[in-house]
Formats: C-alpha cells, sequence, structure tokens
C-alpha cells in the first residue's frame, strides 16, 4: 500500500512538472529514439507503448539501467512505466542541443522523401523546439525555434491552400494561420536571421486570394513587401521580398491596360523598373538579381507579365 502511494505522489509530482515554466530540470528528458515502455524493469514484461522521437519523459526513479518514466505518447495521452536508459536528451547531456538538432534534421530529411517515415516532419518539428525549449542558450536555439515553426508552418500552408476559401480575394475570408510560434521566434530572437524569416512567412497571411483583376491588392501587396524589405534589409528573404514588390508593378500595368488608365500604366512601369534596378544594384549575383534582370527585360519589351495576353 505505502508502495502505490509513492508512486501515486511521484507521479503527481511528475504531472505537475510537466505544466511547470522555465527552462526543465534533469527530470525531464527528450527521446531521440523510439523507446518500448515495460510494466516493470524487465525487457521480458508486458509492454506498454512506444514513445516516439521528440517527446518528453519525466524521470521518476532509476533502477541499474532502466529509467522509470511518465512518458508523453501523444499530447493527450501519458505512460508510466520502464524503459532502457538509452537515448534520452536532459539538460545536463553534453552536447545535447546538437543531438536533439541534429536528429531533428535527419527526421526532417526523411520527411521530404518519397515513401519517408510516417510522422517524421512531426518528430522533426518536436527534435527542433526541444532544442529552443531545454538549451535556451545554446546558438542553435533560435534556429531550432524557427525551424519548428516553419515546419508546421508549412503543414498549415498545405492545407489552407487546399481549400476553396484560398481564392478569395479577401484575405480575412481564408482558413486562418496559427502564428504563435513564428511571432515567438520574433520575440525570443529579435534582430536575428531566423525573426527575419519568421516575419517573412507572417506576410503570407496577408495576400489576396484571386485579384479578380482588382488594382487594390497587388498595389496592397507591392507597398507590404517593400515595407518588409525596408525594414529586414539583411533578411535572407529581402531580395526575394523586393522581387515580389516589381512583380506585383509589373503585374499592374496590365490591370491598368484594361482600365484605360494611362497615367497609373505609366507609374507602374516606372516603378517596376526602378524596383528591379534596386534589386539587381543591392543584391547582385543572387537568382532575384537575375530573375529581375528578366522581369525588366519584359517590361521594356512591354510583354505581359500577368494575365491571359499573348502577342
Amino acid at each position: 500500500m505505502k508502495r502505490c502511494l509513492y508512486l501515486f505522489a511521484m507521479i503527481i509530482a511528475a504531472v505537475s512538472a510537466f505544466a511547470q515554466d522555465g527552462p526543465p530540470d534533469d527530470k525531464h528528458g527528450i527521446m531521440v529514439r523510439v523507446a518500448q515502455i515495460y510494466i516493470s524493469p524487465d525487457a521480458n514484461s508486458s509492454k506498454l507503448g512506444e514513445v516516439p522521437r521528440g517527446r518528453e519523459v519525466i524521470v521518476l526513479e532509476q533502477s541499474r539501467n532502466w529509467l522509470h518514466v511518465l512518458a508523453s505518447i501523444t499530447p493527450e495521452k501519458d505512460i508510466n512505466g520502464w524503459m532502457i536508459d538509452k537515448g534520452v536528451i536532459r539538460p545536463s547531456t553534453p552536447d545535447g542541443a546538437t543531438v536533439l538538432f541534429g536528429e531533428g534534421a535527419a527526421s526532417e530529411l526523411i520527411a521530404s522523401q518519397r515513401g519517408g517515415r510516417r510522422g517524421a516532419a512531426d518528430d522533426a518539428r518536436r527534435l527542433y523546439y526541444r532544442v529552443y525549449d531545454y538549451f535556451p542558450k545554446s546558438d542553435l536555439a533560435g534556429e531550432g525555434l524557427y525551424r519548428a515553426a516553419d515546419i508546421l508552418w508549412q503543414i498549415q500552408v498545405g492545407d489552407v491552400m487546399s481549400r476553396p476559401s484560398a481564392k478569395a480575394k479577401d484575405p480575412s475570408l481564408h482558413a486562418e494561420m496559427d502564428d504563435q510560434y513564428m511571432k515567438l521566434v520574433i520575440k525570443k530572437f529579435p534582430g536575428t536571421k531566423w525573426a527575419d524569416l519568421a516575419a517573412f512567412h507572417l506576410l503570407e497571411p496577408k495576400r489576396c486570394g484571386d485579384w479578380e483583376g482588382d488594382e487594390k491588392c497587388p498595389e496592397k501587396e507591392a507597398n507590404m513587401y517593400e515595407k518588409y524589405t525596408a525594414e529586414h534589409p539583411n533578411s535572407p528573404t529581402a531580395a526575394e521580398s523586393l522581387y515580389n514588390a516589381a512583380w506585383r508593378y509589373a503585374a499592374l500595368i496590365e490591370i491598368y491596360k484594361n482600365q484605360n488608365k494611362a497615367k497609373q500604366i505609366d507609374d507602374s512601369r516606372a516603378r517596376a523598373k526602378a524596383t528591379c534596378q534596386a534589386i539587381m544594384t543591392k543584391y547582385p549575383q543572387t537568382d532575384w538579381a537575375y530573375r529581375a534582370r528578366t522581369l525588366l527585360y519584359l517590361v521594356d519589351q512591354q510583354i505581359p507579365t500577368y494575365g491571359n495576353a499573348i502577342e
């Protein structure tokens, strides 16, 4: 009876530990392998389940090379049992951040391959996030948090873009994106390229779906992308953002032609050319500079870059 009460008390303490704020202590661990959970510290005992990569365990006690853990199997399910003491990364593990990041990178690569391991993208996302969570002072913390946020973002984009609402001109009619992790990157790592990349992603939900020939959409988006480049000139996506603006100014030429607005056509052509020149000057020898040169040629030759016009 005392043994049962003792275990019950440990489990209650562990559940509270799952919800604690701040960096975890060494009772916490992250799996870098799939581990079997047994009913007792014996490989011949009954199996209770498996702990996936990137899931957290709370160590209740240790017996030789066995750990008694409360393991997170899914967000909704925890298992109390025993596992072999292997593949558990704790805050005190030497080079623990690198090990977690490396396994995250391996899982991300597998997820990108045809017929890759099921759930590998989620494994990678959890592992990357735990680099930031367990090792917030590591040089890999910012990148880990960003990569975790990016994987979740890409999964959401696939879902959002598959819905009919994605074609709606009004961005407010599109399915909502969970942007909390992108915003966390910006908050925790301001002034870094990871924050710059996160800010670039946050522009995506602000874009129109089908423009429907309305000049307001490309005008608003071009200004949005120019503003981003001005505020994040050293971002890895600064040149891409400026190209996005240039392409929209070029598209406006065709939209205004359909509306017989000569002044606006000239203004759009001038802005497209100026923006292309800015890309080639500020970001030479990048793909975006080469693409800007092509776009500039098309604009100079008055070749349509938007719509169905064919000459």
